[in-house]
């Protein structure tokens, strides 16, 4: 078990945390929400000993071992994956050099002997003959191939590191288990292994995610930040949703029905106040009167953006063709004659663990990159709005935001582009803000502002959901959903993708296409799906051979 016992947080006159007390108990796994600033990866790094709070301190069960999701994917360079994985138990880490360095010894003597047969025994018992063995069906697990176990972390991609330091937190059963947005930078495949890890997963998981399927699968409480406290609810996150706006409701209806009896009373006591035959009765309304307490409602700390996505033009039957396009970067075929038609009624997901592929052909089909061979053709009454992946560029300027966006504005006038910063949560003199300074959240509310303001019927999205908290996730995912137009965009969020998309398609390691009118829970289901990943992969298989 750990808990915070009355924890305080001030950073200068704000507190970030007042007077929190909670315990997170074994067997229970519990989402920690709220909305951006709230204080989440704080929190967890009090609980950490990252930081230390201003006040009030942090317990944890004599002897039970806390293990954590790093953030510094640079910190492991020198060592090689397998070994990054296993430090997450410092102990049976420490022992196994231990060991090395007294086997490596010329001179062996008897102490070293003594101390060996130490050692062995504690790696026995902590399982330490499985930890390699262990630490690789974890990483297998989460995609990160064999072939790569031995490579020193220097050489891993980002995204791959991300995986390994996920493995090194999952290593070795720890008995508290703090993750910080552990889907970030996962694909579909390895964030369902996750799932069912943390399901099946016996002690206790505190987890920070934007993903509320993600949430809703694993969790058994959500511990929600709010007015600078936490409260606990028992149940997942459509639950807490549920749970915390019916009690806002309750409130109301409560204060309503009071308002009604204050207004009673005040209207007897004026009435009859002056009347001596009832000025008995006037009397004890007047004590019944200043009893009543309104419940006080504050405002969630929560905002959510007005995302509106309004075609200019209402799209025809010919939307885009795409046509035997074909792409190989650094030596490897991404794509391998894709072909596929959209229609007017299309929104498109496209899912699946080979996401350079995806975003290879989004920026093809955007005019961005050309193919190595096959063409695409959009159709004469549609217009295009691109979301890219990397937007770097876009916003390596000296703009301010309001300057940056009316250059993709119909209408110049300040006060209607200042209009679309404001849905976008961007107020007052945030609209001088340069865009270069801005995070990575401000960067992706002006890309929808952006896309917003320009009115295309055809929407290209690749994982727009990354940087954005949850109240903009489900404002963006609301607005697609009824959108008008064509959408077609990819997303690690799998709610996101199940309540948005009519059709799925997934370009596997071969680069070839699989293309499915259907939802995205029935196709993860589909056993023809299965099949067909299968057929690709052993044809690709074949081709080598």
């Amino acid at each position: 078990m750990i808990s915070a016992n009355n924890v305080t947080l001030r950073i200068g006159k704000k507190a970030l945390f007042e007077d929190v007390n909670i315990k997170f108990t074994e067997g229970n796994c519990y989402g920690l929400i709220g909305a951006n600033g709230a204080g989440k990866s704080t929190f967890l790094k009090i609980l950490t000993g990252q930081i230390e709070p201003s006040k009030g301190d942090v317990s944890i069960t004599p002897g039970q071992r806390l293990s954590f999701l790093e953030q510094d994917h640079f910190k492991y360079d020198e060592y090689s994956v397998l070994d990054t994985v296993i430090m997450g138990n410092a102990r049976l880490y420490e022992i196994m050099k231990e060991k090395e360095a007294i086997y490596a010894k010329e001179d062996f003597t008897e102490e070293d002997g003594n101390k060996a047969s130490e050692l062995e025994a504690e790696f026995a018992d902590m399982n330490g003959w499985e930890a390699e063995s262990d630490a690789a069906q974890l990483l297998n697990g989460l995609g990160v191939e064999t072939e790569n176990h031995y490579k020193m972390m220097s050489e891993l991609d980002g995204s791959l590191k991300v995986k390994v330091l996920l493995a090194k937190a999952l290593f070795g059963n720890p008995d508290i288990l703090l993750l910080d947005e552990p889907t970030n930078h996962l694909d579909l495949d390895a964030i369902a292994w996750l799932e069912e890890f943390l399901i099946n997963f016996d002690n206790t998981v505190i987890v920070v995610s934007h993903d509320r399927y993600f949430l809703n699968k694993v969790c058994t409480h959500i511990a929600d930040i709010d007015y600078a406290k936490i409260q606990l609810y028992a149940g997942n996150y459509d639950f807490w949703y549920e749970s915390s706006q019916l009690l806002i409701k309750q409130m109301k209806e409560a204060n309503k029905k009071k308002e009604e009896k204050i207004k009673e009373l005040q209207d007897f006591i004026q009435r009859f106040s002056a009347n001596a035959s009832k000025s008995k009765q006037a009397t004890s309304r007047k004590r019944a009167l200043e009893k009543i307490e309104l419940d006080e409602i504050r405002p969630s700390s929560r905002k959510y953006p007005y995302i509106d996505f309004r075609p200019q033009r209402e799209i025809g039957n010919e939307v885009l063709q795409v046509e035997g396009i074909s792409k190989t970067i650094d030596g490897v075929k991404v794509l391998d004659n894709v072909s596929f038609i959209v229609n007017h009624d299309d929104k498109i997901a496209f899912v699946g663990s080979n996401e350079l592929a995806t975003t290879t052909l989004f920026n093809i089909i955007t005019g961005q990159m050309e193919p190595d061979e096959g063409s695409y053709k959009w159709g004469v009454t549609t217009s295009q709005g691109y979301f890219p992946k990397d937007s770097a560029a876009e916003f390596n300027r000296e703009d301010t935001i309001v300057e940056w966006l009316t250059q993709y504005s119909p209408d110049p006038d300040p006060t209607y582009v200042r209009g679309f910063l404001g849905r976008m949560l961007f107020a007052g003199d945030d609209g001088v803000k340069k865009v270069k300074v801005l995070s990575g959240g401000e960067k992706v509310r002006c890309l929808l502002s952006k896309m917003m303001i320009m009115g295309c019927n055809c929407l290209v999205f690749d994982d727009p959901t990354n940087h954005l908290d949850m109240e903009s996730i489900t404002a963006l995912n609301n607005a697609l959903i009824k959108f008008s137009g064509v959408v077609i965009f990819t997303s690690h969020d799998h709610q996101f993708i199940q309540t948005t998309a009519n059709r799925i398609m997934e370009i596997v390691p071969s680069g070839q296409l699989i293309d499915k009118i259907t939802t995205y829970d029935e196709y993860l289901e589909s056993d023809e799906m299965a099949r067909k990943r299968q057929g690709f992969a052993d044809a690709a298989s074949e081709d080598e051979d």
